[in-house]
This record gives structure tokens, sequence and C-alpha cells, in this order.
């Protein structure tokens, strides 16, 4: 029989895995949801308060109690040799407190489920994994100045997006989540994991609620993308599911949730692929364009390819997305798509500039546009270059950067361009600050001219952020120009057949250099 041990996540205590457990048992397994000190009301903090340790040891209660023989009270050898086999669940927080207990129990453990939550490392606070940043900033703070001491307030019922999407989450479930929500103890967030490393040899699984803006797609990009904190990922041991839903599956989708966690018990779940195992990554593809091998020429961080041209020359400026790995290489300005568009620019007698900027994490976009205007800056000052005719062009994650250059454009802006952009903070990334929102900025943009390429077969978690820049922009008269492909892929260049997306690239770049030229 398959024990299931339950743990929720910040401020939730065992009443919200209710109707997934109830789905549990009727399928025949077992179901404990593991009350935590200092959160469930049957189980108060000491005078001490609770920390991380304190919840590890809860979990681990739980798992000795389902061990413990039914009329001895003597403990079996272990879940796997007895028959029951333990799948401890972790939502968010509580994947801190279940890593921890499999750590010291990892012979009485069968499974780990990762459920909507990040990857915990030995030596890091839970705190390190809150979405929020103004959040997480506030409590780093907090603990630097005095301690591992008080609770933090839960969410009020509109507060409740800061810690995750409540896509799919009615206005019962809502009212039902903010009253249920417990304090969380402040030592629980701010207390460091400590793992041994037993615990890898655990088999595992990870659940993604897409609504919060995680998919096995995106997880595959990035591991292809050569991070190597995501290798183990790749082990055959690790499954993954998807469920369409936001941040609380076991109140917005109990039934489909109970229904994933039982095939990851049976060791089911799509399996990633190690980095370049399944031929060349997307991202190092060709670029579909016959484009002249114009030379680069490397200053600092930003690369220049510049047409044999007399005087100076208007520029488009590239600038890649992300998140992507400090370690990776090569870095993007190298690329294929970047160094294709940079050449093709080059070829119609635009200085063509790719470059590197620092975003390696979500929390890195102050940092990434800094270095982006600095890059800029470097190409407007080359002498080759006409420093009041310039582009920028951005894509994937770093669409996001183009809301400085909106809300006040500067007048050497001729154009800015967006490839599949990402226009607003996905869910999960808690970015909740006011600067890095396009949809907002455009309104601002008075007449600069805008070109979106739009792929058609986004995924519904980009798209949503897209069409809403399309809305707004449309409502404040902004000069937009949206060309689509249809049958496009988020990085349709190296993706998708030529045929499906030539013409669209080709037009977007006419557009771009029409407006430099005028």
């Amino acid at each position: 029989m398959t024990v299931f041990l339950m743990v929720a996540g910040v401020f939730t205590g065992t009443q919200v895995w209710r109707e997934t457990a109830a789905q549990l048992v009727r399928a025949g397994g077992e179901v404990h949801a593991v009350p935590l000190t200092g959160i469930d009301p049957d189980r108060p903090a000491p005078p001490a308060g609770a920390d991380l340790e304190t919840h590890i040891a809860d979990v681990i209660a739980a798992i000795d109690a389902v061990d413990a023989g039914p009329d001895t009270g003597t403990v079996d050898a272990g879940a796997r040799g007895s028959g029951r086999e333990i799948v401890l669940v972790g939502h968010d927080y509580g994947i801190h407190p279940v890593l921890g207990a499999a750590d010291r129990r990892p012979e009485r453990v069968a499974r780990v489920v990762y459920l909507d939550c990040g990857m915990p490392r030995n030596g890091l606070p839970a705190l390190a994994a809150v979405p929020d940043q103004e959040t997480r900033a506030r409590l780093a703070e907090r603990a630097r100045q005095g301690g591992y001491a008080g609770e933090l307030p839960p969410p009020g019922r509109e507060q409740w997006q800061r810690w995750g999407s409540t896509a799919g989450l009615g206005d019962a479930a809502l009212d039902r989540l903010t009253a249920l929500a417990a304090p969380q103890p402040l030592g629980t967030l701010l207390q460091p994991l400590r793992l041994g490393g037993a615990f890898a040899s655990v088999p595992t699984t990870g659940v993604l609620c897409t609504g919060n803006g995680a998919t096995i797609e995106l997880v595959q990009r990035l591991v292809d993308l050569g991070d190597p904190t995501l290798a183990a990922l790749t082990d055959t041991r690790v499954g993954f599911f998807e469920l369409p839903t936001g941040h609380w599956p076991m109140l917005s989708c109990p039934a489909d949730l109970a229904d994933v966690l039982l095939r990851a018990a049976a060791g089911e779940g799509h399996r990633l692929r190690p980095a370049g195992a399944g031929g060349t990554p997307a991202h190092l593809r060709p670029f579909p364009l016959d484009v002249p091998e114009v030379p680069r020429d490397r200053r600092d961080h930003v690369d220049l390819y510049v047409p044999a041209a007399d005087g100076p020359r208007p520029a488009v400026v590239l600038v890649h997305g992300g998140p992507v790995p400090a370690g990776g290489r090569p870095t993007p300005r190298d690329w294929p798509t970047m160094v294709g568009y940079a050449r093709l620019a080059a070829a119609e007698g635009m200085v063509g500039a790719t470059l590197d900027h620092r975003l390696h994490d979500v929390g890195d976009y102050e940092r990434a546009a800094g270095d982006v205007a600095a890059a800029v800056e470097l190409v407007r000052a080359d002498p080759r270059v006409d420093a009041d005719r310039v582009a920028l062009w951005f894509f994937s994650g770093g669409g996001l950067l183009t809301a400085d250059w909106l809300a006040a454009p500067p007048a050497w802006l001729r154009c800015l361009a967006a490839s599949y952009p990402v226009l607003a903070p996905l869910p999960n990334w808690g970015l909740s600050g006011g600067r890095f929102r396009p949809a907002r900025a455009v309104a601002h943009a008075g007449a600069l001219p805008v070109v979106l390429l739009r792929a058609g077969r986004e995924s519904p978690e980009i798209a949503a952020t897209v069409e809403a820049f399309v809305t707004a922009a449309g409502n404040s008269a902004a000069h937009l120009e949206v060309v689509d492909v249809p049958d496009g892929h988020h990085g349709f260049e190296t993706i998708d057949p030529p045929e499906d997306t030539v013409p669209a690239m080709r037009r977007a770049m006419r557009s771009v250099i029409t407006h430099l030229t005028r």
C-alpha cells in the first residue's frame, strides 16, 4: 500500500488537503496530512517558537508513525521493505521539511513529490524560495538584525497573488484559503536547511502548475542551457507532471492532483533528456536565413557587426532573454539567433550589435537593465554608429526590460522591437514592483514605433502577457505593429520550419530598418 504524507505550504495547514486526501483514499491509498508545529491549531509552538528543524521533526515523526507496527509499536525495517511505501508530498514551503526528513530517513521513503515548488539547496533557508522579492528582502534584513523570533502574518484575501497564482480558485476556495491561513513562524523561513546528501538516493517527481508559470518545456530549455544545478533532473528516477492550474491545486483541482500523485507513486511521469542528448539544443541550432559572414568586433560585453559602408550607420541592438545560467557556454551574444539577426542587420547596411547581460535569475532584472543601458551607450559611442539612430530588439524573458525604454523613450531611440516576449512578470517570479511592467509603460511611449513578433503557439501564460500589452497599446494609441507567426513557437527561429517563420522575420527587420532610416 502507498502511504501519502502530505506537507502543506506557507501559512497553510492540514485542512487544505481534505479533498485530495479523500480522492486518494477512495483509490486505495493511505493518507496522512502532517500537522506542522506553530501552524496547525492542534500543535501550538513551544515558548521558544518553531523553526525549520521543528517542522523536519514533525515529518520524521509522521514517517516513524507509519513504520511503527500496528500492534507492537515497533519500527519496521523500512517503508520500501514493509509493503507500505511512503510517498512524501511537499507543497511550496513544505518541500523544505520534507527534504530534511527524507535526508534522515532515506531508507523509509519511496518517493518525494515536489508540488509546485523550487529545488531547496543545502545551507539556504526557505526564505530563498519566497517568490515576492520585497517580502524576501524585508525578512532577510530582519533576520540580520534580530534572529528568528516572531511570526509572518498570513496574506489577506487580495494578497495571495504575491505568494503564487490563484488561477483556478473560485471565490469560495479563495475565501477558504484565507480563513484557514495561519501565521508562519519566522524561524521556519529563516533557518538554513541542512542536508547531508542521503535524500539524493530517493526517487522524485515534480508536479508543475502551469498557471504559476512553470512548464516541463521551460524546465527542459533550462536544462539545455547547461545549468549545472538542473543536471540532476535528468536522472531516470525523476519524473514530471503538469497541472493546468495555479499554485494551490489541492483547492482548485483536487481530483486531478490525486490522479497525478497516484501516477507519481507508480513511477510514471515525463523524463527530461540530458543537455545535448536530443541533438543540438534549440538555442544553438542554425539561424534559418542565409546571412553574410560579417566579422564581429568584440568590445567588452558587446559584439558589433559593422557593414562595409561609409560614414556612421544606424544600429540595431539585440537584447537576449533569460534567465540564463551564469556559467552557460556559449553566452547569448554568440547564439546563432542573436548573431544571425545582427548579420542580417549588417547586410541591410545597419550596425548589428549583440550583448551579454546578467539576467541569471528572476531577481536580476535591475542588474540586467543596467547592463543593457551600459551596452547601448557603448554602441552609441562607437564612431561607426549614428548615435541618433538606434533600435532596440528584445527577445523572450528580456521583454520585461522594454519597460524602461517605453516609459521614457530617448530621442535617439527610433524603434523598439520584441520577439516572443514575456511582457509581464509571471506569477511565480515575485516581481511585485511597478518598474518591469511593459503594459503600463507603453502608455508613455508616445510616437515610438513598436514592432512585436507574436508567436501563435506561445505558452498560454506568456501569451496572456502579450495580449494584455497589445490591449494596453491599443488603449493608449501607441504606434504598435504586430507581426504574427501563426504556427510559431517560443524561440521559433531555430525550432520551426523556415517557411513558417522567415517571412515574418524579414518583415520585422524591414520595419525596423524603415524606422531607422526615415
